[in-house]
């Protein structure tokens, strides 16, 4: 029987598989690899606007919470970098997204094993092994763990217009751009929404002639970072929503859409900082327009730029909004790579196509059981809204690895939660299990 040459290939270098590639540097006679299409690491460069910041604490970095004797944690990049005490000293309430990017490219260039310029074609599963072809040639590994991120939400309507004048945001900062004397409309009331609408106006990009942020919406809300809502960003939490009955999950999902997808109270304080002083304390005239409970159902292009069309749904009217330049701030959505076509009548996927995972991360799978396939951030569904954060990050990584590794490398075991999440008969089935 032909051995595989590795012991696990990862699709995709971005902070999930980083985390991973990071807490398995400890485990000896393991043989990784992990493979990337772009040229090096580079985390969301398209939407790293001035002033953006992470909506989570520096903390929850790739390692720390699992090893904070990691080389690779955060603090340990803020040493190496001579920047500690300037650190501290700011008092930063959230770091700059920017920032944390570095820290994660810091981090990649550290590494062994990472190999980028070398997108993947197809993995296929020999009866033994997994081979993985890419554009380096073919290699062969053990188990798999498959972290290429999601892809840009784009609606119906915009497919059409897609190019320089209807774009994702994730594309913004990706040319050079002028929208000096033009009519902008924003799309999407989150908080990418919130950060493009900010940045154009405060002229990051030139002098517009209008700003309109829609949002469908009711208000734009605030993200709820309170200590009792981020208990939902927590091991035992997570675990407890793994098992809840299927049917119940979107519905808790939806219900806690703003603990994960709000907007940062600092940046809508900004924003509204901005408006005072364009409408009270400079000319009395504002080229800006906040448009909340509008749902945009069509797009047309016009002679002098396109139309959009919305649904108002407080008043119940269909209104209409010309621009010149549309910026979908819409998010992103979780696709099964076409490189695992070979394997897709194997996967246990649900009704929406989505890959079925086991408790560690882990696809279902008819394959052998020593022969796993692991995906990261494609766990919303099955594991709760703190799966594509960067809350559990670490956490998760080392979950896989335990399971991977089949012992415990990583103690992972949680003091009991601030908040019960139990039913009374799970609570008593944990009794007796302890007793």
């Amino acid at each position: 029987m032909t051995q595989p040459s590795h012991d696990l290939i990862g699709v995709g270098i971005g902070p999930s598989n980083l985390s991973l590639a990071a807490l398995l540097v400890p485990v000896t006679n393991f043989r990784t690899r992990f493979l990337d299409r772009r040229s090096h690491f580079n985390w969301h460069p398209g939407l790293m606007l001035p002033g953006a910041r992470l909506q989570t604490s520096f903390l929850k970095d790739l390692v720390t919470a699992v090893d904070p004797t990691s080389p690779h944690s955060f603090l340990s990049y803020l040493v190496a970098k001579k920047r500690f005490y300037d650190f501290v000293n700011a008092a930063f309430d959230n770091i700059g997204r920017s920032e944390f990017a570095d820290y994660l490219a810091w981090v990649a260039k550290r590494l062994d094993g990472l190999h980028f310029s070398c997108p993947v074609r197809e993995i296929d599963f020999d009866g033994t092994r997994f081979v993985v072809r890419s554009d380096q040639g073919t290699a062969t590994t053990a188990n798999l763990c498959i972290a290429t991120g999601n892809t840009a939400n784009l609606p119906d309507w915009a497919n059409t217009h897609l190019g320089e004048r209807c774009f994702h945001a994730s594309e913004i900062l990706q040319q050079s751009r002028d929208i000096t004397g033009k009519r902008v409309a924003v799309v999407g009331g989150g908080q990418t929404g919130a950060e493009v609408f900010l940045a154009l106006a405060q002229g990051l990009f030139g002098t517009a002639a209008s700003v309109n942020w829609i949002s469908r919406r009711p208000n734009f809300d605030p993200l709820d970072e309170t200590h009792f809502a981020n208990e939902i960003f927590t091991p035992d939490y997570l675990q407890r929503f793994f098992d809840l009955p299927e049917g119940r999950k979107p519905c808790v999902v939806d219900e806690q859409k703003l603990k994960s997808d709000g907007i940062s109270p600092s940046t809508l304080r900004e924003i509204y900082h901005l408006l005072y002083q364009l409408r009270h304390l400079s000319n009395g005239k504002s080229n800006l327009s906040l448009m909340p409970g509008r749902e945009v159902f069509a797009l047309q292009k016009q002679a002098d730029g396109m139309s959009l069309s919305t649904r108002n749904h407080m008043v119940g009217e269909d209104e209409s909004l010309s621009a010149d330049i549309v910026v979908l701030c819409t998010g992103y959505r979780t696709l099964v790579p076409e490189f695992l076509e070979p394997l897709a009548t194997r996967i246990e996927s649900d009704n929406q196509g989505r890959p079925q995972l086991n408790r560690n991360f882990g696809v279902l799978w008819d394959g052998p059981s020593d022969r796993r396939i692991y995906m990261q951030n494609c766990a919303r569904h099955s594991h709760g809204i703190a799966d594509p954060q960067l809350s559990l990050m670490a956490w998760r990584s080392a979950a896989i690895v335990n399971d991977l590794i089949g012992r415990r490398v990583y103690d992972i075991e949680q003091c009991p939660p601030v908040v019960n999440w139990q039913s009374a008969r799970q609570a008593q089935e944990s009794d007796t299990v302890a007793a």
